[in-house]
């Protein structure tokens, strides 16, 4: 299997999901190969949970990492789940024009761009 996809699948069983039991991982490639992972974790707030690819984003930033090539998200759903509207926004930032490639427990994939996810996305160029 995918190195990447199988840190997603590993990152996914840390997940700390007490209230929705919707457990999501991410691994996020850089450019030097290093393979940084996340997982969501919920509050009971619902506000304050973060999603797995933001923290694999800001773990990976706080590592030191600055560029980056593919991002994989893992859930258990038949349909695959791509990232929200939110993650979109840090990975854009953050990732710029990234592979994204969904994953679920059976082994299917998808893989996308993250310009077609995301066609117009704010970034600093709006500034």
């Amino acid at each position: 299997m995918n190195p990447l996809i199988q840190a997603a699948l590993s990152a996914r069983e840390n997940a700390f999901a007490p209230f929705s039991k919707f457990k999501v991982g991410a691994a996020l490639e850089d450019v030097d190969g290093r393979i940084h992972t996340g997982c969501n974790v919920e509050n009971a707030t619902y506000g304050l949970t973060l999603c797995a690819e933001r923290v694999a984003v800001f773990k990976a930033i706080s590592e030191g990492a600055r560029k980056f090539v593919r991002v994989v998200v893992a859930a258990d759903t038949a349909t695959l789940t791509p990232p929200c509207g939110a993650c979109r926004q840090i990975l854009w930032e953050f990732c710029g024009d990234v592979s994204v490639v969904l994953v679920n427990l059976h082994g299917k994939t998808e893989t996308y761009q993250l310009k077609d996810l995301f066609p117009k996305p704010f970034d600093a160029s709006y500034l």
